[in-house]
């Protein structure tokens, strides 16, 4: 059914270096890498957890190379690999194990810690004292017909480039090849993945990935067709083995069962979902807009009604008092024309009341810019009843918060999304410890984590009350690039004003500037004030991955 890829001797024939010369240019032209895609980056990145596994022999003359296969590492020491990988080790006590990492200056010794030969899994450790970028498993479904990457050291390239002994034993960066899975056939040996990645010897023990850069099997070996050469299909040992494999060996893995998405189609939702709450917000504000304004019209129609109505009113109060005056003031003529005094008087004082009332009620009737002022002030009084929907933009916020990961927002692939605390100040101070920068006018900090490689861009809008992640897993040599640039400048304490808030924005352009175009996560979270108890499950910002280094 299958063949396990033997181990390489340090003997090639020259025969064999001509034809596997002319395999790895079918292979290359096969596997041609296509335009640049979105998940490049994360492949890139998964391969820095990616070792050469060697065998070597101590003679007299030094160490030589017998063998070597492929591995990732699960933790910063601990490293999977495939069981026939190790074989020779457990047949001549002659023999050492070594890693050489895809970065840095050198191998280094490591020891064997499980074999489960019948699933074809090894565990092994580094003895010296190194760190290595850790994998990520994922433990979602394998979808048949799903891209699928396999990344390790093939002997037939290094034959083919002329590799000798310093060359198996220096760090490189591994190949990349890329296939589909097929079928979803499994082997009847163990649980496996079939898949058309090209791999060949010295691939053995090398992660599989889907697109996000994340394990999805452990590449083991691959059919034979009837010439006895290599075909298109190839078996990896599936989650399904390594899981277990790694539960038993006590090893506590770094998974992801989230569903793969570029970054890209999450920036185009992004956009389409800040659309969509824009045209909410501005049809939320017109709407008000308008209730507010017909309150208004109203009030202020109820109000020049009431108060015309009220200046009719007091007019015809003074015209009756008038006429009321003058009936008055007749009958106290005549009262006094037939010498009745005490009558003429009282008739008198009523005409002279009704006067008075007369002129009152004229000269406090409303005028017409009573009436115009009366209207305004009703209209002014409506529209305070029905308060303006506020944009967010003005909602300036401070306080103490707990930021939910939000993840129909955003990307991940390796990191924890864990709840993260923060304490927000008005100047960019976080937690009561960390000076965020203004650069590009946002609150900034970029942190440099040199324990797993990553380079975090940490952002909060205290508008909108969103804080951001954006997280770079880069190479050694951006990552030293980095420390350099941050080694440069010190960033001020908190309480340091907005200048100083604007020069450390300005001193973390240099480590923008070495960063790619994208990252490989954004993790995006909305903040709420935080309930008086805390937040126990939370994080304090900046700890989640991104601490400075």
């Amino acid at each position: 059914m299958g063949s396990r890829f033997p181990h390489p001797t340090k003997a090639f024939a020259a025969l064999r270096v001509v034809l596997c010369a002319l395999l790895l240019a079918c292979t290359l032209h096969v596997a041609a890498p296509s335009p640049a895609r979105a998940d490049s980056a994360d492949i890139n990145a998964a391969a820095r957890s990616v070792v050469r596994v060697v065998i070597v022999l101590r003679d007299s003359s030094g160490y030589d190379v017998i063998g070597h296969g492929t591995g990732f590492a699960v933790t910063s020491k601990l490293i999977v690999t495939n069981a026939h990988v190790l074989a020779p080790l457990l047949e001549d006590d002659r023999l050492r194990l070594g890693v050489v990492p895809a970065q840095g200056r050198t191998g280094y010794f490591a020891r064997i810690v499980r074999v489960s030969s019948d699933v074809d899994l090894a565990l092994i450790e580094l003895t010296e004292d190194a760190s290595l970028p850790v994998a990520t498993l994922y433990t979602g479904a394998v979808d048949d017909g799903a891209d699928v990457f396999a990344v390790g050291y093939p002997a037939n390239v290094d034959e083919a480039l002329g590799l000798g002994l310093n060359g198996l034993v220096s760090p490189q960066a591994p190949v990349k090849s890329r296939g589909q899975v097929s079928g979803g056939r499994s082997s009847s040996q163990f649980d496996t993945l079939l898949h058309t990645a090209p791999i060949g010897t010295g691939n053995s023990g090398g992660p599989l990935l889907d697109a996000c850069g994340r394990v999805v099997g452990v590449n083991s070996f691959g059919t034979i067709s009837d010439n006895g050469s290599d075909s298109e299909f190839y078996f990896a040992v599936s989650m399904r083995e390594l899981a277990p494999f790694l539960r038993k060996a006590g090893v506590s893995a770094h998974t992801n069962a989230l569903p793969c998405q570029s970054l890209a189609a999450f920036d185009a939702d992004e956009s389409a979902r800040a659309l969509r709450e824009s045209a909410t917000q501005q049809a939320r504000m017109e709407a008000a807009a308008t209730e507010r304004r017909l309150k208004a019209e109203r009030a202020s129609r109820r109000s020049e009604l009431d108060t015309i109505d009220e200046r009719e009113t007091l007019m015809a109060l003074a015209g009756l008092m008038l006429a009321l005056m003058v009936l008055g003031a007749a009958v106290s003529m005549r009262f006094f024309a037939r010498q009745e005094q005490e009558q003429g008087t009282a008739s008198a004082v009523f005409a002279l009341l009704c006067m008075v009332g007369a002129l009152a009620a004229w000269f406090s009737r409303p005028s017409v810019d009573d009436i115009v002022e009366r209207a305004s002030q009703a209209e002014r009084a409506a529209m305070a009843e029905v308060p303006a929907v506020t944009p967010p933009d003005s909602l300036v916020d401070k306080g103490r918060f707990v930021c939910r990961f939000r993840p129909e927002r955003s990307r991940v692939t390796v990191s924890n999304t864990n709840e993260v605390r923060l304490d927000w100040s008005p100047d960019g101070c976080v937690n009561e410890k960390t000076q965020y920068g203004l650069m590009e006018g946002n609150w900034t900090r970029i942190s440099v984590n040199g324990a797993d490689q990553t380079i975090s861009l940490n952002r909060y809008d205290p508008q909108g009350r969103v804080y951001t992640v954006d997280r770079y897993l880069v190479d050694l040599q951006t990552m030293d690039a980095a420390r350099k640039a941050r080694s440069d400048f010190q960033a001020p304490a908190c309480g340091a004003g907005v200048e100083a808030a604007r020069e450390l924005g300005d001193a973390q352009q240099a480590i923008r500037a070495l960063l790619p175009k994208m990252p490989n996560e954004r993790l995006v979270y909305s903040c709420e004030p935080a309930p008086n108890d805390g937040a126990a499950n939370a994080v304090a910002a900046g700890e989640n991955g991104a601490s400075e280094g």
